[in-house]
């Protein structure tokens, strides 16, 4: 009897440790590194190969983040590298709150709220809600601060689209939102994610000063762009993974990230698959895949900043990866889509099952 007694209390035990185990976990003070990539359900030689092309893009950092657990890291990931473009996934969580709270109305419009520009804003223009700007369809083509050349040259001529109409990868709607961000919570963009997410999340690196807004003549609306590592942007990515709970705290709205991370237009425009708030997503049978040279599973979502900063969630596959190239030097290009594309496919070929 007692050695029934014995072998159940071992075999509860040992049931308890799968199930913790399975249990996605999240890092405390540090990110929890396997000790082998096999251990975290990888091949250490497939990765092998992921690394070696990575050394040849000249990839700053990158993190492979699996069930919570860091598969594999190299490069420098404490290192502060600018954001570029991924500034605007972290402002479509931020509007979680205030809209959640009233602050801020969706289907508000420019006329509502007020918000004009240098050259003078249309009647038309006017009509463009924040729900479209999250969108990227204000169809408002004024000159914008922050706009590389080619979201220049694929710019539509001023005043050629209605509001809500037209999908284009906009800077005046993302720098907008910031605007409408700090009127109604009366908070700056970099306090904010400090704050809401970067504290609540446990980011090793980041705090407000490691923001620096962008003006410049053609545009009352800053841009936000900050610096941030490696390290905590995949914190930020295995928060969205976990539809913004961390650790039991539901840090972001779930059902906002849900829309966030939501199929809401065709990115044709830019050879990807698809659009939501302010994030790239997955979306089979588009014209373009979400990235060249692999699959993603629909369901997936990234961030992107110009150079080769990527943030990719792999829902599907309980899987997080983090790219980062050294852009603080003006002397480095960045990769592309193709590179970034490329090392995704080699990480996504070492998984073990």
């Amino acid at each position: 009897m007692k050695q029934s007694f014995l072998s159940l209390r071992a075999f509860l035990f040992t049931a308890l440790l799968v199930v913790h185990a399975a249990a996605a976990p999240f890092p405390g003070a540090e990110w929890t590194i396997a000790a082998r990539p096999e251990d975290a359900g990888f091949s250490g030689a497939k990765l092998a190969e992921a690394r070696a092309y990575s050394k040849q893009i000249k990839s700053a950092a990158v993190m492979i983040v699996h069930d919570g657990v860091v598969v594999d890291q190299w490069g420098d990931v404490t290192r502060k590298l600018k954001s570029h473009s991924l500034r605007k996934s972290f402002m479509a969580f931020l509007y979680g709150k205030p809209v959640r709270e009233g602050l801020i109305n969706l289907d508000a419009t420019m006329a509502d709220l007020g918000i004009d520009d240098v050259l003078g804003l249309s009647d038309e223009e006017k009509k463009a809600t924040v729900r479209d700007c999250l969108k990227a369809r204000s169809g408002v083509y004024h000159p914008a601060n922050y706009e590389s050349k080619r979201m220049q040259g694929l710019k539509p001529a001023r005043h050629s689209q209605k509001a809500g109409v037209h999908w284009y990868y906009n800077n005046w709607d993302f720098n907008v939102l910031g605007t409408i961000y700090e009127n109604a919570t009366r908070c700056g963009v970099y306090d904010a994610i400090e704050n809401e997410i970067a504290r609540p999340i446990g980011m090793q690196d980041f705090t407000a000063k490691d923001g620096d807004y962008v003006t410049g003549p053609h545009s009352m609306h800053r841009a936000y762009p900050f610096r941030i590592s490696a390290r905590d942007l995949a914190r930020f990515g295995l928060l969205a993974l976990h539809r913004g709970t961390w650790n039991g705290r539901q840090v972001i709205d779930p059902d906002w990230v849900d829309e966030c991370v939501r199929y809401h237009s065709d990115a044709a425009l830019y050879s990807t698959s698809g659009y939501g708030y302010l994030w790239w997503v997955a979306r089979d049978f588009n014209k373009h895949p979400h990235l060249p040279h692999t699959r993603i599973p629909e369901g997936s979502f990234s961030a992107r900043g110009a150079g080769g900063h990527h943030l990719l969630v792999i829902p599907a596959y309980n899987l997080i990866i983090v790219h980062r190239m050294n852009t603080n030097r003006s002397t480095n290009t960045g990769v592309g889509a193709n590179e970034f594309g490329r090392l995704v496919e080699l990480i996504l070929a070492a998984r073990l099952n």
